[in-house]
C-alpha cells in the first residue's frame, strides 16, 4: 500500500511501513529541457512578431516548466504594455502549433519528443509594481477605501 502526503515541496511516500523523504523539485533534465525552450521558443515568439510587423509591443517568455514525462511544457510570456497582455497570449495560443513546429524544426537534434506547450500570461511584473505602490503609500486603503475588495456576503 501507498500513501503520499505532500507537505510544502516535499512528498513524505509511506511504503509497508517504511518513510522515504522526496523532494518534488525539477530533474535536472527538466531544468536543461526547460532552458532549451525557453530560448528557443523566444526567438520564435520574436521571428513571428517581426513577421507579422508588430510595433510598440515586447514580449518575453519569462519561465518554462516541463512536466515529468517531458510531454507538456506550461510557457509563461511576459507582456509589455500590459493592457494588450489577453489578447496577445490569446493569438499565440491560436498560433501554438505553428509556433511548436518551428521550435521542433530547431531542437529536432536534441530532443526525442517535442512537448505540447500550453501558454500562460505571466503577471509577476504587474504585481511587482502594485506592491511598490502600496509601499510608496500611493494606494493608502485608510484614505481610499474604495481600492479595497469588498466582501462578499453568505
Amino acid at each position: 500500500m501507498y500513501f503520499y502526503c505532500h507537505i510544502n515541496q516535499w512528498t513524505i511516500n509511506y511504503s509497508r511501513g517504511t518513510t522515504y523523504l522526496c523532494s518534488m523539485e525539477e530533474s535536472n533534465r527538466q531544468k536543461k529541457i526547460a532552458g532549451v525552450l525557453q530560448e528557443d521558443l523566444s526567438a520564435v515568439i520574436q521571428d513571428v512578431m517581426r513577421k507579422n510587423v508588430v510595433t510598440n509591443l515586447i514580449v518575453s517568455v519569462t519561465k518554462v516548466t516541463v512536466t515529468p514525462d517531458l510531454g507538456y511544457a506550461k510557457v509563461y510570456l511576459s507582456v509589455f504594455p500590459a493592457d494588450k497582455a489577453s489578447t496577445v497570449v490569446k493569438e499565440i495560443v491560436e498560433m501554438g502549433a505553428e509556433i511548436r513546429y518551428e521550435v521542433a524544426s530547431r531542437v529536432r537534434h536534441q530532443f526525442r519528443r517535442m512537448p505540447e506547450l500550453q501558454f500562460f500570461n505571466d503577471d509577476s511584473l504587474e504585481y511587482m509594481d502594485q506592491i511598490d505602490r502600496e509601499l510608496k503609500g500611493e494606494n493608502n486603503p485608510i484614505e481610499n477605501p474604495d481600492i479595497l475588495p469588498r466582501r462578499k456576503r453568505s
